[in-house]
């Protein structure tokens, strides 16, 4: 027997008009809430409807079709405003399923993960928990790890190194949550998690560390989403880090991992941390990526490109009958009855495009009326003001081009307050001067530990770390220009205690030790690329990580 996809066209038509039948009803009850008959008939369709998708399998579009039906069974006849958001994610969630199962008739490809944000307002209007966006998938979690070598620390120290290190975490995750410079807080993160595998691999409780890594590093190699899902999802990691710091045979649950290996096999990096989880869990490419489903899903929650391109199309038709007037009135003909159709064509443009999300178009046509309500027919406009005009309806005709691809073009730049552009040019300078010293900075303290990771892997040659005390101090100077002195006097710790311990003697230190000066050397990066520098109030406890850091090398720090 034929399923899915491949099974679709044999109930197309009838699945089609019944479940246009329910969206009327369903409609036409929003408008007249005390017609339970209307109410009626919408769930008898979405009963039909769930059975056909049941009868073929789709499973994805059948779930979805349970959801909106068991939502509609909820809602009374005469349901007051109280239910307005439950209708409105009835509503939409019936349009997401009929362009979904459009999508899957015209492509005979199923992808029911773009269902889930469809599911999950429907269950949160209904005051039920959502569904993960692992749900559609499946994978082996009793799969065990390859044993490895632990560093040797009593239990005490190792209890030291792991609040650290979770503070470490935290501090990632926070600027994570707050989407500030996202991708340098992951990173932090997983440093974080990388490390802490290193205390724990062996152990029950190292085996989320294990897996949360390769998560993070998918994230950050994929680009994916920073969704409201994966802040959730990282931020109960957090939790779990409590709990089994104190409980040396913790055990995560699987439903947690089970959201984590998802991320690792979206992501489909190949990263050091994501290949060995990959091939211990048999985890494969899956046919889609984060960006694609989110693309497709706002394509299946939006009007249909048909809607899109007819917009467009009609918008470009009165954009060419603005543009003939223009021609009309430079060449001198210009009648009353031409300066009122044109003021009136520029005003309906403008809110027309308000609508549609091209509000920067709409607000450059806008800005003309004043100037077009005050031309008169015995009054010739200047060349000057043609030409604006002008400019506008042209930057205009390339926003719309993009209402069919979906893009959005609002952003401007910032404009300086009239009589203030030589101070706001000397700040922009300033600025960009700053900018240039972080960067120089980041890349001195990548440089350091790239130089370390080369010296440990060189057995102690301390020619890989000739130059690098000299490029911290450069560092150092740089933060002192950017009035960062806290920082700086950590830089300049790490610089010391390269010099000290590890060019001045010939012992090399002990790798725990080579570790805790890159989480010192990582932290300070992290500040630095989370823009901390520019707005220094927003990171105040990456440098505390940095200082926890320094002082686990014995150094000490006066701030």
């Amino acid at each position: 027997m034929v399923s899915g996809a491949t099974s679709l066209s044999l109930v197309r038509d009838e699945l089609f008009t019944t479940m246009e039948e329910a969206e009327a009803s369903l409609e036409q009850f929003i408008a007249e809430r005390d017609n339970g008959s209307l109410l009626q008939q919408a769930v008898e369709g979405l009963q039909q409807v769930r059975g056909a998708l049941n009868l073929i399998e789709l499973t994805g579009a059948e779930l979805l079709a349970q959801e909106v039906l068991d939502q509609a069974t909820d809602i009374p006849a005469g349901a007051g405003n109280e239910r307005d958001v439950q209708l409105s994610a009835l509503s939409n969630a019936l349009h997401v399923l009929r362009r979904y199962l459009e999508s899957v008739d015209a492509n005979r490809q199923e992808m029911p993960e773009l269902l889930l944000p469809a599911i999950n307002d429907l269950r949160q209007a209904g005051g039920q928990p959502g569904l993960p966006e692992s749900f559609f998938f499946s994978v082996r979690l009793d799969q065990q790890r390859p044993h490895r070598a632990a560093p040797a620390l009593d239990a005490a120290a190792k209890a030291v190194e792991a609040k650290r290190l979770r503070h470490m975490y935290q501090v990632g995750l926070l600027g994570f949550l707050r989407e500030q410079n996202p991708k340098a807080s992951l990173k932090l993160m997983a440093r974080a998690m990388n490390r802490l595998d290193g205390l724990y691999g062996n152990e029950p409780r190292g085996r989320l560390c294990w897996i949360a890594a390769a998560a993070l590093e998918s994230q950050i190699d994929g680009r994916m989403l920073a969704r409201k899902s994966r802040k959730q999802l990282f931020s109960r990691i957090d939790r779990e880090l409590k709990q089994m710091l104190g409980n040396a045979q913790h055990e995560t649950s699987r439903s947690l991992l089970k959201e984590l290996l998802y991320l690792v096999a979206l992501g489909d990096s190949r990263g050091p941390s994501v290949t060995p989880v990959r091939e211990v869990f048999g985890l494969t490419p899956l046919p889609f990526t984060d960006h694609l489903l989110e693309e497709e899903y706002r394509r299946l929650a939006g009007p249909g490109q048909s809607v899109m391109r007819s917009l467009s199309s009609a918008i470009r038709e009165e954009l060419t009958g603005l543009k003939d007037m223009l021609d009309l009135i430079e060449r001198g003909t210009v009648q009353a009855e031409t300066l009122g159709s044109l003021h009136a064509l520029l005003g309906k443009l403008s809110k027309t495009l308000g609508m549609v999300g091209l509000s920067s178009a709409g607000n450059s046509l806008a800005a003309q009326l004043q100037t077009v309500a005050d031309w008169r027919e015995e009054v010739v406009p200047g060349a000057t003001e043609l030409n604006r005009l002008a400019e506008a309806v042209l930057y205009v005709e390339g926003m719309v081009a993009s209402l069919e691809s979906g893009e959005r073009r609002d952003v401007r730049p910032a404009q300086a307050q009239p009589g203030h552009e030589a101070e706001s040019f000397a700040q922009h300078q300033l600025n960009e001067a700053r900018i240039v010293v972080v960067d120089e900075a980041r890349a001195g303290l990548a440089l350091a530990k790239r130089a370390i990771t080369a010296y440990l892997e060189a057995g102690g040659d301390r020619m890989h770390l000739s130059n690098v005390p000299f490029s911290l101090q450069a560092v150092r100077g740089g933060l002192w220009f950017l009035d960062q002195a806290r920082a700086a006097l950590l830089v300049g710790a790490c610089a010391d205690y390269i010099q000290r311990q590890m060019l001045d003697v010939s012992q090399m230190p002990s790798e725990q030790m080579l570790e805790t000066l890159a989480d010192a050397l990582s932290s300070l990066e992290y500040y630095l690329e989370a823009g901390a520098v520019l707005l220094p109030e927003t990171q105040p406890s990456v440098l505390d990580l940095a200082a926890d850091s320094v002082r686990a090398l014995g150094m000490k720090v006066a701030v």
